[in-house]
């Protein structure tokens, strides 16, 4: 599990630079402005439909199924089953994709009512709308690759992603100068190539993959039973990301100041927390499988404690290094000194949820390896629900700010709610165990963070700053936060610091306390 742990993370950490490419390069050509947020605005739509088919839950969905299968040897069973799923999802998506392009007018008017350019927008969304067909699909063809444990085609995918959408940036304004439609063809051919094609390629090598099959060897009724849920309830964790896009219209620059912010905050949450999760699933959905539930806990508890320990540690360096960060990685062009301080405060509010994200990647998979997919959507819905009033209520308070506080809140709530339940699920026993390691992470953390943030406030300070300047900062920040928390939980005997240094361990038993 280290080792898968390892790849996806490595992956998803080159896939974020990428990403911070994208990024820079969109506000060095296009800036924090209306063409901005035009860009941000026409992915709504179609990830609305991505979440109408629980499309980031496929893998989630189809694994539990296929391993199932897996563990008894069965491969062609396995394989009817993928096929009854992805021809099912194929008619779906394609069916969906080509009403939401018809009704794309109506559909922009209902979401957002006030933009200042509503025809421009209809475009783009139908523009951008093919690639969630690919992402989908993709999503199935990735489930069949990490139910066999192998990861390396997947990891793929967010890296081709990527470098389509900075390939079509580039490529579009040499030609006709700088446009959000560049971005987005760039985004429908990356998705195309990476995340269907080569997956397409991969599953086919795992020897589970598509075949004739009969009315009655089809599985799409037990599919359809787990993912029911996660398409009828929505988290937060799916919505964060649009209400940026929604509650953001408040003036305009607001969406891609919050988008900048958190798109940096992603950078670790998805390098340490979902790298997690990805890694950890097919094992925990083996142990499922057997009725191993000492072994699902233990394992469940081991993964989450970890991750925990170096998700404060990644929360405590970017409110450290903030301000440094972002003028070195946007303030240049288009994007202003009032910019940089906007973003960098915001940055420093959303890192606050980094922990929060580790919790819940690992937890939320727990029940999804026992087939409980019901219990994590209640509670995702739950505080979605009330994540709305929150939301409209902070931006009243606080305007962007208040926005990106909800957020935190509403992930950390989240996250709780988990916590609690699969405490009620597993007992006392592991949930104090990992208890533990939250408080002194977080002690450890707000510490390394605090001292850290002084220091590079000293070194860079507010007036005009250099390049230099800035890698000064960071080089600051970064060796301050990470001595002041390995020296703090070291004093707290913390055991997590032996774990890590590990190596070549195969044994789950629970960390020494």
């Amino acid at each position: 599990m280290g080792a898968a742990a390892l790849v996806v993370s490595g992956s998803i950490l080159l896939s974020r630079i990428l990403g911070m490419g994208r990024d820079i390069l969109l506000a060095t050509l296009i800036g924090a402005n209306i063409e901005g947020d035009l860009y941000r605005f026409a992915f709504t739509i179609p990830d609305f439909l991505n979440y109408l088919l629980a499309g980031a839950y496929l893998t989630i969905t189809l694994i539990p199924l296929l391993s199932r299968h897996l563990e008894r040897g069965d491969t062609e069973a396995a394989s009817r089953t993928f096929t009854s799923v992805f021809r099912f999802v194929a008619y779906a998506v394609i069916s969906l994709t080509i009403v939401m392009w018809v009704f794309a007018g109506p559909l922009v008017s209902l979401i957002f009512p006030e933009v200042a350019d509503h025809d421009r927008l209809v475009s783009l969304t139908r523009l951008v709308l093919p690639a969630q067909v690919f992402l989908v699909l993709g999503s199935l063809l990735m489930a069949v690759q990490y139910t066999h444990r192998r990861f390396v085609f997947p990891a793929l995918a967010p890296l081709i992603y990527n470098i389509g959408i900075i390939t079509g940036g580039l490529i579009g304004a040499v030609i006709s100068g700088p446009s959000p439609e560049a971005f987005l063809w760039g985004a429908v051919v990356g998705s195309a190539i990476g995340n269907f094609g080569l997956q397409w390629v991969g599953a086919r090598r795992t020897g589970t993959w598509l075949r004739p099959i009969r009315r009655e060897d089809s599985a799409v009724r037990e599919y359809l039973v787990l993912a029911l849920p996660l398409m009828v309830g929505q988290s937060i964790i799916a919505l964060d990301e649009q209400f940026v896009r929604f509650f953001g219209q408040v003036e305009e620059a607001a969406t891609s100041w919050l988008s900048f912010a958190r798109q940096l905050n992603m950078v670790p949450v998805g390098v340490i927390a979902q790298a997690a999760g990805v890694a950890a699933f097919p094992f925990l959905a083996r142990l499922a499988s057997r009725g191993d539930q000492q072994g699902l806990s233990r394992t469940t508890t081991r993964a989450a404690r970890i991750t925990v320990y170096v998700a404060c540690l990644a929360a405590a360096m970017m409110v450290a290094v903030a301000i440094p960060l972002v003028r070195l990685l946007f303030q240049y062009r288009e994007f202003t000194e009032t910019d940089t301080a906007i973003v960098a405060g915001l940055l420093g509010i959303y890192a606050l949820s980094i922990p929060a994200w580790g919790v819940q990647q690992i937890l939320a998979r727990y029940f999804y390896a026992k087939r409980r997919m019901w219990l994590p959507v209640l509670i995702g819905t739950a505080f979605t629900a009330a994540a709305i009033p929150l939301w409209i209520w902070l931006r009243d308070l606080h305007g962007v700010r208040g926005m990106a506080m909800a957020s935190v809140l509403a992930v950390t709530g989240y996250a709780v709610g988990l916590a609690i339940a699969w405490w009620r699920d597993t007992g006392d026993e592991w949930a104090r165990t990992l208890l533990r390691t939250v408080g002194r992470s977080l002690l450890a953390g707000a510490a390394a963070g605090l001292l850290g943030r002084e220091l590079v406030g000293t070194v860079v300070g507010d007036g005009p700053v250099t390049i230099g300047d800035s890698l000064l900062g960071l080089f600051v920040g970064g060796v301050t936060v990470v001595g002041v928390y390995l020296t703090v939980t070291f004093a707290m005997r913390s055991p997590e610091l032996k774990e890590i240094r590990r190596r070549g361990d195969d044994d789950l038993t629970a960390l020494p306390d």
